[in-house]
C-alpha cells in the first residue's frame, strides 16, 4: 500500500470511529435524559444526526432541547469531517491515477528502438516476458481495460487503445520503434493494424500472429516481415518432440533465457569489426577471446548458412549467431561493447 493510501485510511477510519461514537452518545443520552425506549432513543438519534426535520417522539424538555442541540452541533461537524475526507480521497485518487498515466508516458516517449506488442492474450504475454528477460524495452498496446490490473501487475508500460487508431500507434511510439508484434487473436484486425504499421514506418520489423494459413499471404502482403502460425509450430513441436525428443530438448533449453546454461544470440557483423580490420570469420578468432561458437551466418540478402566455413568473408549489413554459456555471451558483449 502505498504513503496516500495509508494517510486516508488512517482518517477514513477516524471519521467513522467519530460518526460510531456521537451514535452511541446519542442513544444513551436520550435513554438516560429523556427516558426513551432503546427503539426511540435509536429513532431520535438518526433522525437528530441526518437533520431530516421529523418531529420528536414525545415533547422534549428542557434538558433533552439543551442536548439535542449539542448533538446537532457535534453531528454536523463529525458529517463534515466525514464527507471532507471521502471527497479528498476521491480527488487525490484521481490525481494519482493521472499522474501514474503521465509518469509513465514519458517513460514510453524517452523510448527509442524499442518494440510495441499489440495485444497481451497468452502470445503477446510470452513475449512480454521474453523481451523482459533480454531486456529490451517494449510498450504494450491493448484495448481491454480489464486488462490494466494485470498489465500494472507486471510492471509493463502500455497503452489502453484501439490500435486500429493512429494516434494510439504514436503514442506506444511506433514511429520510433523498431520492431513490431501484432498479436491478435482474430486475423482481420492484425491485417489492418500491420498496414497502419508500415504506413507510419516503413523501416519496422514486423511480426503477426495469424490463426488460418489463409491468412498468411495477405499479412505478408500487407507489410509483416514475418507471419507467425501458432497452432502449426506447436504441433510441429510436439510431433519432434516424438521423431528427435533429444535435439528438441536442447533447442528448448536454448530458448530459456535466465534458466539456461547455454544462450544463442544474433550480432551485426558491424559491431564486431568496427574496432579491427576483419574480413573473415576467422579473423574474428571468437573462440579464443570469448568462448562463443559461431553457429551460423546470415548475409546482407537475409540468407542463411548454418556452421559456416571459417574462410568465410564477412559482408556489410550481415549478421552472425553465435552460441555460449552467459558468461561466454557476456564476454563477447564486454569485449565489443554491445548492448540489446
Amino acid at each position: 500500500m502505498n504513503p496516500i493510501s495509508r494517510f486516508f485510511r488512517t482518517r477514513i477510519y477516524t471519521a467513522v470511529f467519530l460518526m460510531v461514537f456521537i451514535l452511541l452518545v446519542g442513544v444513551t443520552g436520550y435513554r438516560l435524559i429523556s427516558g426513551y425506549s432503546w427503539v426511540d432513543a435509536i429513532y431520535m438519534t438518526i433522525i437528530t444526526m441526518t437533520t431530516v426535520g421529523f418531529g420528536e417522539v414525545v415533547p422534549l424538555d428542557q434538558e433533552s432541547k439543551i442536548f439535542t442541540i449539542l448533538l446537532i452541533i457535534a453531528s454536523v461537524l463529525i458529517m463534515g469531517y466525514a464527507l471532507s475526507i471521502i471527497t479528498e480521497y476521491i480527488l487525490s485518487k484521481n490525481n494519482v491515477e493521472e499522474l501514474k498515466y503521465k509518469r509513465m508516458q514519458k517513460q514510453i516517449d524517452s523510448f527509442k528502438n524499442h518494440v510495441v506488442i499489440c495485444g497481451y492474450g497468452r502470445n503477446g504475454k510470452q513475449a512480454s516476458k521474453k523481451l523482459l528477460a533480454h531486456k529490451k524495452a517494449f510498450v504494450v498496446i491493448e484495448k481491454n481495460r480489464d486488462m490494466e490490473e494485470r498489465l500494472q501487475l507486471d510492471h509493463v508500460p502500455y497503452v489502453i487503445g484501439n490500435a486500429n487508431e493512429d494516434d494510439i500507434l504514436m503514442q506506444a511510439g511506433i514511429d520510433r520503434a523498431s520492431s513490431f508484434i501484432s498479436a491478435l487473436p482474430n486475423d482481420a484486425d492484425n491485417l489492418f493494424v500491420v498496414l497502419s504499421t508500415r504506413q507510419i514506418n516503413k523501416n519496422i520489423n514486423i511480426i503477426s500472429r495469424a490463426s488460418n494459413e489463409s491468412s498468411y499471404d495477405k499479412l505478408k502482403f500487407a507489410g509483416a516481415n514475418n507471419v507467425i502460425l501458432p497452432d502449426k509450430i506447436g504441433g510441429d513441436h510436439m510431433a519432434s518432440l516424438v521423431v528427435v525428443p533429444g535435439l528438441m530438448e536442447f533447442l528448448d533449453n536454448l530458448s530459456i533465457v535466465g534458466k539456461s546454461d547455454i544462450n544463442v544470440e544474433e550480432v551485426a557483423v558491424e559491431k564486431l569489426i568496427r574496432k579491427e580490420e576483419v574480413k573473415t570469420i576467422k579473423d574474428l578468432d571468437l573462440r579464443k577471446k570469448t568462448g562463443c561458437t559461431i553457429i551460423g551466418y546470415k548475409d546482407e540478402n537475409g540468407e542463411y548458412i548454418v556452421n559456416p566455413e571459417a574462410e568465410l568473408e564477412l559482408a556489410a549489413n550481415s549478421k552472425i549467431i553465435v552460441l555460449g554459456r552467459p558468461e561466454q555471451i557476456e564476454a563477447l558483449n564486454s569485449i565489443y561493447n554491445i548492448e540489446y
